[in-house]
C-alpha cells in the first residue's frame, strides 16, 4: 500500500444543477485518465454524496478503470466493482493500492453485468453504470464475446442494456437510485440519439427518471482534425452526455 499525499481535490462543490462541466479532471489519489473513456472522479464523488452514505453498498458492474472504487475507498463506501474485462479488473485492483483513513468492503471480480446472480433481490443501495458507447471505443476487439463495446448495431445495443437494465432493478432497494453516463453518436452523419434509446429501455424495466443531467465533455482526443470535419461536412460535434439518475419506485410517493 502507497501513501498517498492528496486524497480529495483542493477544491470541491457539490453540483446542484442539471448542467456539470469538469474542464479539469481530478487529479487527487491515484485517479489517472488513460483509461480510454472512464469517467471523471467529480461525477463519481457527486454521485455517490448525494445518493448514498457512508457504509452504504455501492455497485459498479463495469468498473473499468477503477474510478468509483478509488472514490468508494476514500468516501467509506462498499462496493462490488466488476467487469467482464480482466485487464479493468487487474487496473482497478492496482487502482487501489493506496491507504485511506477508511477500509470500506471492496470486492473486484470478474463478471458480466447481464448475470448478477452473485447478489440477492434487493440489496444494493446505489449503482453507478458508465457503459460503452456501441462500439465508439472497443475494449477488447473482440477477443471477448459478450463485450458490448463490440457490438455496432444500435437496437442489439439497447436490447442488451435492456437485460442489463433488469437485473439493476432486481438488485437494487427499493426507492434507491441507479445513476448511468450514456453518450450518443452519429451513423451516416445523422444523429443517433442513443442515450435516449438507452432511458427507454431503463424505464421499460420499471425505472422512473429522477433527473437528466447534461454533462458537457472536455478535452476529447482529435478535436481539431475533427473540427474541420464537422466545417467541412456540415455536422456539429457531440459534446455533451447524458448523466440519467434512475429510481426504482415501488412505494406510492405523494
Amino acid at each position: 500500500m502507497s501513501k498517498i499525499k492528496k486524497l480529495h481535490p483542493d477544491e470541491f462543490e457539490q453540483e446542484c444543477t442539471t448542467v456539470w462541466s469538469f474542464k479539469r479532471r481530478g487529479n487527487w489519489a491515484t485517479h489517472k485518465s488513460k483509461y480510454r473513456g472512464n469517467w471523471a472522479p467529480e461525477v463519481v464523488r457527486n454521485l455517490l454524496i448525494r445518493y448514498s452514505n457512508e457504509h452504504d453498498y455501492i455497485l459498479d458492474p463495469m468498473v473499468g478503470g477503477g474510478t468509483t472504487a478509488i472514490e468508494c475507498k476514500i468516501l467509506n463506501r462498499n462496493l462490488l466493482a466488476l467487469d467482464i474485462n480482466p485487464n479493468a479488473i487487474e487496473i482497478t485492483k492496482d487502482a487501489l493500492s493506496f491507504e485511506s483513513e477508511h477500509n470500506p468492503k471492496i470486492r473486484v471480480e470478474l463478471n458480466d453485468a447481464r448475470n448478477l446472480s452473485i447478489l440477492k433481490d434487493d440489496t444494493i443501495d446505489l449503482i453507478l453504470n458508465h457503459p460503452p458507447y456501441v462500439d465508439i471505443i472497443k475494449y477488447s476487439e473482440k477477443a471477448i464475446k459478450e463485450d458490448l463495446s463490440n457490438i455496432h448495431e444500435l437496437d442489439e445495443f439497447c436490447d442488451e442494456i435492456e437485460k442489463i437494465a433488469k437485473e439493476f432493478y432486481r438488485v437494487l432497494k427499493p426507492n434507491k437510485y441507479c445513476a448511468i453516463l450514456i453518450g450518443d453518436t452519429r451513423r451516416k452523419k445523422m444523429y443517433q440519439p442513443l442515450a435516449f434509446k438507452v432511458m427507454e429501455r431503463f424505464l421499460k424495466v420499471g425505472f422512473k427518471l429522477k433527473e437528466d443531467i447534461i454533462k458537457h465533455q472536455h478535452n476529447c482526443k482529435a478535436t481539431g482534425f475533427w473540427v474541420n470535419k464537422s466545417k467541412d461536412y456540415n455536422f456539429l460535434l457531440i459534446m455533451h452526455e447524458h448523466l440519467f439518475i434512475f429510481k426504482k419506485v415501488e412505494e406510492q410517493e405523494t
